[in-house]
Formats: C-alpha cells, sequence, structure tokens
C-alpha cells in the first residue's frame, strides 16, 4: 500500500518542536512539577473579570467565534490609539508569526535572525523553505546593526528582532529599536517581537507607527495577561499589512471562549499594573536566590530572569538536568555562548522557595560530574 505523497520540503524536515512542553517531561519522568518556572507563563494567572467573562462565554461554546474578532481588534485600536485596520488577532504571537512567513517567504527566500533567539520562529521559516541566516548575539543581547548588515548581504525578505528579548532578558532603549526601524533595507519587512512590553521599562519600546509599510509589531495576552492557555496574539501594523493577513490566516482560529477573556483581561488594566508590580518583585527574588548560590542573575525586562551558571553550557544543562530531576521545571537558552546559563519563570513564594531549596544540590550534583 502507498504512503501519502509527501511534499518535497516535507520530506526534509525533522519530526520534532521547538520546545519540549512541561507535560511531556511531567509523562517521562512519571511525576508532575513541585515548581512550574520554565515557560514564562504567568502563575499569577489572569483578571479575575477575565475569568468571569469566560465562564460566561462558556455557556455559548456552541458557537464559533466571531472570525472578524471585531469587538476585540475595536478593543486593542482604541487601547493603543489607532483604527482596528490596524490590528490582526491569531493565535497567539506563534500562530501569527506563522501567518506572516507564509505571506512573505517562499522557498529559498533569506530570512535573517539572530543565533539562540525565539526558535519558533526558524521553526516556521523551515516549514516554508525559507533559508535562515544568522548573526550571533551581541554580548548577551540581540545586535540590530549585525542584523540589518546581514539583511543587506543577503537581500532578506525577513529580519526577526525581539525587544525585550528571550531566552536573555535583555533589552535596548526605544531610541535603538527606532534606529533599527529608520536604516531597515529597502524591501525587507522588521517582525518586531513584543511579546514582553508589559514588563519592560518605560524607555524600551519606541511609539507605535502605523504609517511604516514593513514593519509590524507583535504582543500577547499569555505574558502578563496570564491568558496563555487561550493562545491569543495580535499585531499592530500598517492597514494594508494587516489586510494581507485575510488572504492566508484561520478565520474561525480565535475561539469564542478566548475572545471574551482577552476582551475582559484588557479592560482590567489595574489588574495588569498590579500583576506587573508582582513580576518585578518575584524577578528580584530570584536574582537573590541565585546571588546566595555564587551565580550572577543577568538584568531582566520579562517575566524570567536568566542566570549565569559561570562556567559551560554542559555545566548549565547538568544543573537543569537535577532541577528538574528534582521536580523543578526550567529552561535554558540552546546556543552558546548564552547556553551557559538557565532561564526561570517568575512564580509565587512558594515556587521560588522550591527553586531555592533545590538549587544548592543541582550545582553540587552538577559539579561532581562536569570538567573544570
Amino acid at each position: 500500500m502507498s504512503t501519502p505523497r509527501y511534499t518535497p520540503l516535507v520530506q526534509t524536515l525533522p519530526a520534532s518542536v521547538p520546545f519540549v512542553g512541561p507535560e511531556t517531561q511531567e509523562r517521562a519522568r512519571g511525576a508532575a512539577f513541585a515548581a512550574r518556572l520554565g515557560a514564562n507563563e504567568s502563575v499569577f494567572g489572569p483578571s479575575p473579570r477575565a475569568v468571569a467573562a469566560m465562564a460566561e462565554a462558556a455557556q455559548d461554546a456552541w458557537m464559533y467565534g466571531d472570525p472578524e474578532v471585531w469587538e476585540l481588534r475595536h478593543a486593542l485600536a482604541a487601547h493603543h490609539g489607532f483604527a482596528a485596520g490596524n490590528v490582526v488577532v491569531g493565535e497567539g504571537i506563534d500562530g501569527l508569526l506563522g501567518y506572516l512567513v507564509r505571506l512573505l517567504v517562499a522557498p529559498g527566500d533569506a530570512v535573517v535572525t539572530s543565533d539562540g533567539a525565539y526558535p519558533t520562529f526558524n521553526y516556521h521559516v523551515a516549514g516554508f523553505g525559507g533559508v535562515l541566516h544568522k548573526v550571533p548575539y551581541r554580548g548577551d543581547a540581540e545586535d540590530p546593526e549585525a542584523l540589518l548588515a546581514r539583511a543587506r548581504e543577503v537581500d532578506a525578505k525577513l529580519v526577526y528582532f525581539a525587544n525585550p528579548d528571550n531566552p536573555m532578558g535583555s533589552w535596548h532603549d526605544a531610541a535603538t529599536v527606532q534606529a533599527m526601524i529608520d536604516a531597515l533595507p529597502e524591501g525587507t519587512v522588521l517582525a518586531l517581537d513584543e511579546a514582553y512590553a508589559d514588563t519592560a521599562p518605560a524607555g524600551a519600546i519606541p511609539p507605535l507607527d502605523m504609517t511604516h509599510p514593513r514593519v509590524i509589531r507583535f504582543r500577547t495576552f499569555s505574558k502578563a495577561y496570564g491568558l496563555a492557555g487561550l493562545r491569543v496574539g495580535y499585531a499592530l501594523a500598517e492597514a494594508g499589512f494587516v489586510t494581507s493577513f485575510n488572504k492566508i490566516r484561520n478565520h474561525f482560529g480565535m475561539g469564542r471562549v478566548a475572545q471574551a477573556g482577552a476582551l475582559a483581561a484588557l479592560a482590567d488594566q489595574d489588574y495588569l499594573r498590579a500583576t506587573v508590580a508582582r513580576i518585578a518583585e518575584a524577578r528580584e527574588a530570584i536574582a537573590a536566590v541565585a546571588g546566595n548560590n555564587g551565580l550572577v542573575p543577568m538584568p531582566s525586562a520579562t517575566n524570567f530572569v536568566t542566570i549565569d551558571c559561570g562556567r559551560d553550557g554542559d555545566f548549565a544543562r547538568a544543573v537543569l538536568k537535577s532541577l528538574v530531576a528534582q521536580g523543578v521545571f526550567v529552561r535554558m537558552p540552546f546556543t552558546a555562548p548564552q547556553d551557559r546559563c538557565i532561564r526561570v519563570s517568575v512564580g509565587r513564594p512558594a515556587d521560588i522557595a522550591t527553586f531555592a531549596a533545590a538549587l544548592p544540590g543541582a550545582l553540587s550534583e552538577a559539579g561532581s560530574f562536569t570538567r573544570e
């Protein structure tokens, strides 16, 4: 019996995903994690108003969600001071990045990113046959000048840049980001991932400008708003650019409950501000744990703290392995030299206490099996 006639491109791709989920790891270890500090979720949860709105909407879950996402798009437009035509909503930033790559990247087209930056973007580029060109981080931050230089060299269709950055938590000031936008090569689109805009310092995010035809800025309800389980992201761009998404997006991708929850969360800015304050307190607590163990916590503009373990990637991987074995779910950067670090998402005091109790043993165990 014959097999499906897969495309030549699909036959070249690995059967893997960018991240191994905590649920997969829990099944493998046969136990739940005591502290879930690896996925950059908000353990503080969504606004109670969002929870109530979702409960009410659940009664009507027999209906499809509005394919135009009309109410949420108009609410986002009012929130940011632009027209609804400048907003596209999708299944998290991950889903929107997939649509963006589908819009722009044909097999063989050049795409530029940083080596070690968010891997799901690379996953989409590979899936549509694009050719990735990577530049190294400069220090522990993405390098805007190097990204633009490589884009000019290869005539890139698309450049990915995150500010603040995942996995390092670093950030550039607004003037630097604006200079990158102003110097964008002709014909190149800038995908500006601002997933952590809500937790960033005020001076890190340049003013929104919906007139540039080749800049698209991504935001999400998965981080500070505490709605990662709903998969609601949105992008802000020039109206013609947004219109192009309607040619290829999944018009029924946003369910009714998700739309209702995001709409109510957006309306509760007091809760968002309170959550951002709790995130800042938790970052300080994680940094203190790192310092107490002789490690260096990196400055963070996100809802996680990247911790320099002081040695190489093998040592950091051993630390992570021991933490996971002790029931603490954390992650780490994939690429050297950033892989000398582990990355710890913010948590409640009890979560951070669990991490603090496990870290000394993890460092000791890693040191006993790793060469200096």
